[in-house]
């Protein structure tokens, strides 16, 4: 059997897949306690929490918080692609989808209260009046 398409009926099969094709976005949020602190990601400063970036690509990514006052949070954090993302469907999913997918990945991350720093003066000045106390208790009158 010969198998001919007319050419006007190619062309509107080639229009309609085209406006029918689907479109998946990947989206990532980056949330802290307490809110306020810089976000990096991969080496990149994306803004201060609660910040969403979008992404292309999934995998482990670098996650980097910072804040005044507290402790700076380095995470490799793992986004992992839903079913739909992974090969051979996700070819279906990017080009023929008849709706717009978002894919979104919400991480919360807790930082830590940064340790005061000891005033080596002020530790100094008391080890020896301490040093001063030993001293005189163990000296004969």
């Amino acid at each position: 059997m010969n198998w001919r398409f007319p050419p006007t009926l190619v062309l509107l099969l080639a229009v309609a897949c085209s406006f029918s094709s689907g479109c998946v976005s990947r989206r990532m949020t980056v949330r802290s306690d307490p809110p306020g602190a810089l976000v990096e990601v991969d080496g990149k400063r994306i803004g201060v929490t609660p910040v969403a970036m979008d992404f292309t690509y999934y995998g482990t990514r670098e996650i980097t918080l910072s804040k005044p006052g507290y402790e700076t949070l380095s995470i490799y954090q793992p986004v992992r692609a839903p079913l739909y993302q992974k090969f051979p469907l996700d070819f279906f999913s990017n080009h023929f989808l008849p709706y717009h997918v978002t894919d979104r990945h919400d991480f919360t991350y807790k930082l830590a209260r940064q340790a005061r720093p000891i005033d080596e003066e002020s530790n100094l000045i008391q080890r020896g009046r301490n040093f001063r106390s030993q001293a005189q208790v163990g000296s004969a009158p």
